[in-house]
Order: structure tokens, then sequence, then C-alpha cells
């Protein structure tokens, strides 16, 4: 009969590692006796981690003894103690590929249900010493569990398990986590996972999330070349008196590869003076005429977008990296809304050429926010578009116009804001696409999801670079993302594309993510694993650099990096 070896507990504390203070509750140790386990915790434990650790669906970590013995062997170690893999129960028995969803399991006078598998933590690497543990428990099916607790009480070594229920469906922990972490998910076990109502939420909103991609269209290839090459300008269209449109072609003009409907370009901008900025900019065109077309603002003070829209002549050559992102317009049949401030209209623009060019029969709503038409660059092309299709209504708000320039635009008066845009009853059942400053697609994705949308139907789009999110790291000052200090390196060119910045990799670091924590490009620390960007093999827990939440699994627009040294020139959606 599977038995408890030991109840395992510790409170957070702060750990130095790798230059920076980590605060983690990973360190357990042995209680000697018996425990109290409550909803939440086992008395005398805590977490650091709070988002991805703890609460009442992670009251309490299962890990086997056996899971014990194949790491022992594995590394070749004989010092490994009760808790070192951060479990609150040390367990003989109850193996990941047996242990189902939804089981439930009597220790002493407690009972509980397993509701997910561990997810993994670069802090489990931390506290074992070897940091590639994380992806390890994944790739060898030897995560564990978390168990909710269904009725407190004492627990103590030597308690016998008694399994009490088995969980609807025999869903094992190994094959829940595989479906999460692993490449090749069978759809009909995604669709068995979510028949267990036992099933953790966040799992439950992961697994609706790959099933909805697994139906949907096929996810963005790869970028259609690596690094940069050089394009032709072959035009330059001032649309506004501060936006112009750059065509660019093929050197030998043959057709470029097709990007999709709302990606972008990274150029490498030859300006004078100084090191060669790095910018990013919006296709605004239809994706696949074979030519690529961006409209960029010329910025007061901007020496990439003033080069661009005053000095730069047709013929001229710039360096170019494929297109790339993943705010991109995805099929469908239900209303699609399409929104914007300023020059964020560039890649909705995109998208309107795509629904033109298909004949679209959906019910496009093109909703805009300029200060007038000085402002709005592209107006006529957009309008004439909407035009053509056969269910459109264009909404354009002027905040700044004259009566008479907004009657000839048909404008309404004022700011696009959020009760501006609930006022026109959009349909709950559209996809969203938006695009503008920070503060705008907050309130413009805070009114859509007040209109009834689903959250997961609201894409934004934003160029900059994007918060950190290192769980259980300390607040440290924040720094523009800069070119480390030093002599430049001789390897390959890493461009973070968001940050602006282009670095030649130096052989003094030892990997990618080493090279953007120098530069100060913001990271984003991922409780679980997935594939790498940079040599597209399973990794440990690595950045995240377009993902709003560290805990979902890997999805789309999210750019994964492991501790691989380039032997390329790379360009990262950082």
């Amino acid at each position: 009969m599977p038995t408890l070896l030991s109840v395992n507990v510790g409170m957070p504390k702060d750990v130095p590692w790798q230059g920076k203070t980590v605060c983690t509750g990973v360190w357990k140790y042995p209680v000697i006796g018996p425990a109290t386990v409550r909803r939440l915790n086992i008395d005398g434990d805590g977490q650091g981690d709070t988002g991805g650790h703890g609460g009442e669906q992670r009251a309490v970590l299962v890990y086997q003894i056996e899971s014990y013995r194949h790491w022992q062997r594995h590394f070749g170690r004989d010092d490994l103690g009760y808790g070192q893999f951060g479990e609150n129960l040390t367990v003989d028995g109850l193996p990941d590929d047996e242990v189902c969803i939804g089981d439930r399991y009597r220790i002493g006078e407690a009972e509980f249900e397993v509701t997910q598998p561990r997810v993994t933590c670069y802090r489990v690497g931390m506290r074992f010493g070897e940091p590639e543990l994380a992806a390890l428990l994944v790739s060898h099916h030897r995560p564990g569990f978390y168990m909710r607790v269904v009725r407190e009480g004492r627990v103590q070594a030597g308690d016998r398990i008694v399994r009490t229920r088995t969980g609807p469906g025999e869903l094992s922990v190994a094959d829940t986590d595989a479906l999460l972490y692993l490449p090749g998910r069978d759809p009909a076990k995604l669709r068995l996972a979510l028949d267990i109502p036992a099933l953790s939420p966040g799992w439950q909103g992961s697994f609706r999330e790959l099933l909805a991609a697994a139906d949907g269209p096929e996810p963005a290839a790869h970028p259609a070349w690596a690094g940069f090459r050089a394009l032709r300008v072959t035009e330059l269209i001032p649309e506004s008196t501060t936006v112009t449109s750059i065509r660019l072609t093929a050197l030998d003009d043959s057709p470029l590869p097709a990007a999709r409907a709302g990606q972008y370009l990274t150029l490498r901008v030859p300006t004078t003076t100084g090191p060669t900025p790095v910018r990013s900019y919006s296709l605004s065109a239809a994706p696949d005429v074979g030519s690529y077309r961006i409209s960029v603002k010329h910025e007061p003070h901007g020496t990439a977008s003033g080069y661009l829209t005053t000095r730069l002549r047709p013929g001229a050559v710039l360096e170019v990296a494929a297109p790339r992102g993943e705010f991109v317009y995805a099929e469908g049949s239900g209303p699609v809304l399409l929104i914007s401030a300023g020059i964020g209209l560039t890649p909705v623009l995109s998208m309107l050429h795509e629904l033109a060019a298909q004949g679209s029969k959906r019910a496009v709503w093109w909703i805009h926010g300029a200060r007038g038409p000085r402002e709005h660059p592209l107006a006529a092309e957009a309008h004439g578009l909407l035009t053509a299709l056969p269910d459109a209504r264009e909404h354009v708000f002027y905040s700044a116009a004259t009566p008479e320039e907004r009657q000839l635009a048909h404008a309404t008066p004022g700011r696009l804001t959020k009760e501006r845009l609930l006022a026109l009853s959009v349909p709950a059942d559209a996809t969203a696409y938006i695009c503008g400053p920070a503060p705008f697609m907050t309130d413009m994705r805070q009114a859509l999801t007040e209109a009834g949308l689903d959250p997961a139907h609201i894409h934004t789009e934003l160029f900059g670079t994007l918060d950190a999110i290192n769980p259980g790291l300390t607040d440290r000052p924040a720094r523009a993302p800069h070119r480390p200090p030093g002599t430049p390196g001789t390897g390959p060119l890493v461009t973070f594309a968001r940050s602006g910045i282009a670095v030649p990799f130096d052989d003094g670091d030892r990997s990618v993510l080493e090279l953007a924590d120098a530069c100060d490009v913001p990271t984003r620390w991922s409780c679980r694993t997935g594939v790498c960007h940079t040599c597209v093999t399973p990794l440990l827990s690595g950045t995240i650099a377009y993902s709003p939440d560290p805990l979902e699994p890997p999805a789309e627009g999210e750019i994964l990096i492991c501790c691989a040294r380039p032997d390329t020139d790379i360009v990262l959606d950082m």
C-alpha cells in the first residue's frame, strides 16, 4: 500500500541566484511528528510566488521516492533528502503515470483530490543545483502533482495512503503534463481533460486555448529568412504631414515571401552617426502582393523615423528582417472589429486589405481615433476598402478637428474612449484586433469585455518592450534597454526588435539570456518549459518576450530562449 514517507514545510526566503535575489519557498524540510493540513496549506508552510504555487487548487505538492531514485541515478547523486524537490509530501507509490486527475486519497485524518501536475519552475532547479531539472521533469514524465484538501486534518510520516475515489476519464498526471508541455497533442485527450471537474481552472483554461488552436488555422510559420536581408526602396508616398509609406522589393525583383496581415518588419536604419538603430514597423498593405509596404510616422527628434521620412530616397537599400509577429488576422465567420488610434491603424489596415481581397462576407467594424484629418493617414484608402465590403461599418472619432473637418470625414467629435466604444453596441460574438497606445488598448479591452466579448477573442499589439515578469525576483530599478558596456563582441548579431537595439554576441556571454540581461532587455521568466526560439529544442524555463501570463501554456506570440549560444544572426521579438 502507498505510504507517506515525509511531511515537508518551509517558509519563503530570499536566495541569491545569478546575480539576482529570488524570494522562494522551494526549500522544504521534514516535520517531526504530525502536521495539520488546512484548505490552503500545511501549518508552517508558505510560497514565495503565490501566482504559480499554493492556493486552494495547489495546497499540497506530492513527489515520489521512486522519482528520487531516478534522479539519483541520472545525476549520480547520493545527497538527496526529503523535500529536495520542493514537495510537501514525499510518498512511496503514487507514480505519475498511474495517479489520475480527480483521484481522491485519504492520508491520516485528511482527504485530498488530485488537481493538476506540478507547474515546472526554474526554482526547483535552483534548489536541486541543476538548472535543467525543470525541463527534465517534463521530458522524463516525472513532474509530481498538486492536490486540494477535501477534508482538513493531521498527517504524519508512516501514514498509509488509501484511494477513496477514482477520477473520471482516467487521465494520468503524466499524460496531463505532456498535453500542456510537449508537442504532438491529441485533441481527443484535450477534450477528455476538459470533462474532468477536478482539473484546476488554470489548466482548464490552458487546454481550452490549446484545443481552440488545434481546431483553428495553422500556426504561423518560422520567419521567411534568418537575420537581415537587403531590400530595395522602390516608392515613397507622403500619406500625411507626418506619415510616409515606403515600398520595399527584392533586389532581383523576385516576389517577396507572403506575410500575414498584422505582422511587422524590423529595419536597420543607416543614419550617419552612432550605432545603427533598429526599428520595427507594421506592414500596412496587402500582405501577399510580392512586395512589402510600411508606413512610418516622423516622431519629433526621432533619428530613425526622421531618416526614413525625410532623407530616404527610391533606390536606396535597407537591411530588413523577415515579417514576424503574432498579432495576425485569423479566418472565421463572425464579426471583426478593427480598432486603432493614431499610427496604430497600420496593422489593422493590412487586415482590412486581406478582408477586402477575399471579398469577405464577415461583418467588419472599422473604429479609429485621431486628432483630425492631418493626423489621419490612409483614411481614403481605408474608406475605399470598406466601401467594397458587403457588410462594413466605419466609425471615426476626431478629438481636435473643426466642425467642417468632422463633417467632411463623417467623424464623431471627441476621443475614442471606453464609453464611446460601448455606445456603439458592438456584437458580443466578434473577434477584435486593437492597436494604439497602451492606455488606449487597456480601455478598449475593458470596454469590449464589458460588452460581452470573450477575452480570448480580443487581440492587441504594442510596439516597444513589455514589462518584465520574473516570478519571485525582488524589485530592482528599471533601465531602458541599452548596449552593454565594453568592447563590442565579434559573434553573430542578436537583434532585440522591440527594444530597438542590435548587439554582437560576445564570447564572454554564456547565453542569449545573459546577453539580454546585460542589455537590460525586459525578460519574462516562465514557470514551465517550451521549445527554444534559437535552437528549436526542448528547454528549461526560459524567457517569454511576448505573453500576458507566465503561467499559461506556450502559445503563439511567445519567444522562449534556452542557454544556447547562437551560431547565426537572430532577431527576437523582445
